[in-house]
């Protein structure tokens, strides 16, 4: 589909389809610095508002899921902005939330709500551009997201100092509606009625069982979803190792993780300037290695306690998820095309629910050093890595941006 049948500009598109996906981001950073108050606030205990941490991923992980093929039948722009209008009416529930139990219930529709915007986001982008240039906007709209995890934390410490936990909820609710009423007012239906599938509602869910049984999608679901894992596993362990361990200060650790975050929007603008030339199956078998190799030097200066080493090597690790996520998605859409809306719903559950299990893992074999967050983030690595050898290995003497 020709750019022109838009009602807004290139650039323009770019910086909204971004701010959309950040939806995820930006629901979960914007509210983590209120945590303790919200808790003393409803008399409840810090594990039952953590819980609505993981309830969220949980909430946006099914959300993707359940748009995907949705909007792959019935269109992009009025699902998404159904969707978004849960997260708004989730947003103000959430903000006059009286116990933690409904906090959480509260959060679990304002995930599923937000889903909508983050994955047909990417569906759009596909709708729109042909394969190759559909990833080059994938890293221009990932720059734009990346920015979340940089200016969230901040404003909702900033937001919480002035007017207390229930604020951020309304920060939530603002971007929800400002969302609304400019994809209402900006962005036009991109997948028109002779492009969407015409199969069942039913038998439109049943391409993800397709997808997974594919070798080249599933190499693409694991080279892009275990990368998003490894840092999840950073998340998890980052503050143990960090702050307990070796005496930051949440400041100082805080600047060491938004540091990533430069990382990723530097990998997604070489990206982006390279992907038309290089070809993205070569810039994501570039990213698969340098991952796998940021993860050998993160086991070795672990050993080592080397805390400059493992930052650098974290560094690494974080950043590739820029090359590898642009890439990954932007091939699997590109090879299922009548369902590209399910491929991105796809990639972007397996990207949280890959986190989930990394972030378990760290949990689950936690031993008061940083190894565990090392050895999960060296698995997470090696699997993506094998997920890009599977790719290559299924689309041999294949080409083009799908092959």
């Amino acid at each position: 589909m020709s750019f022109k049948a838009t009602t807004i500009s290139e650039g323009g598109l770019v910086l909204l389809l971004g701010a959309l996906v950040a939806f995820g981001p930006l629901a979960i950073d914007l509210y983590l610095p209120a945590l303790p108050a919200m808790a003393a606030g409803l008399a409840a205990s810090p594990e039952a508002v953590q819980l609505s941490v993981t309830v969220f991923l949980a909430g946006f992980s099914f959300g993707m899921l359940f748009y995907g093929p949705i909007s792959d039948r019935y269109g992009r722009r009025r699902v998404m902005l159904g969707g978004i209008g849960l997260f708004v009416v989730a947003s103000l529930a959430c903000m006059l939330a009286g116990a933690v139990e409904q906090l959480i219930v509260a959060r679990l529709f304002q995930a599923i709500g937000g889903g909508s915007a983050s994955v047909l986001a990417r569906a759009v982008a596909r709708d729109v551009y042909s394969p190759t240039e559909a990833i080059r906007k994938l890293s221009l709209m990932a720059m734009v997201t990346s920015v979340a995890p940089l200016l969230a934390p901040l404003i909702g410490s900033g937001v919480l100092a002035l007017w207390g936990w229930r604020a951020t909820f309304a920060a939530l609710l603002l971007w929800g509606v400002m969302s609304l009423a400019v994809v209402w007012r900006k962005l036009p239906e991109t997948l028109p009625a002779d492009k969407r599938g015409q199969l069942p509602i039913g038998r439109a869910f049943a391409a993800y069982g397709t997808m997974l049984v594919t070798p080249a999608a599933l190499g693409l679901v694991l080279a892009g979803g275990m990368s998003f894992a490894a840092m999840f596993a950073y998340i998890t362990g980052g503050p143990h190792f960090f702050i307990d361990l070796n005496g930051f200060s949440p400041t100082g650790f805080s600047l060491v993780f938004a540091a990533n975050a430069v990382g990723i929007f530097a990998a997604n603008y070489t990206n982006s300037r390279l992907v038309k030339r290089v070809g993205p199956v070569k810039m994501l078998g570039g990213g698969s290695l340098a991952g796998l190799a940021g993860a050998l030097a993160l086991v070795v200066a672990m050993a080592a306690d080397s805390v400059p080493g493992v930052i650098a090597s974290l560094f690494v690790v974080v950043s590739v998820t820029g090359l590898l996520g642009a890439n990954c998605v932007g091939l699997l859409m590109s090879r299922f095309p009548q369902n590209a809306g399910a491929a991105a719903a796809l990639f972007g559950a397996s990207q949280f629910g890959f986190g989930m299990l990394a972030s378990f893992g760290v949990s689950r074999f936690h031993d008061g050093t940083g190894r565990p967050m090392a050895w999960v983030v060296m698995l997470a690595c090696a699997l993506s890595a094998a997920g890009y050898g599977l790719y290559r290995l299924a689309t041999r003497g294949q080409g083009g941006a799908s092959g």
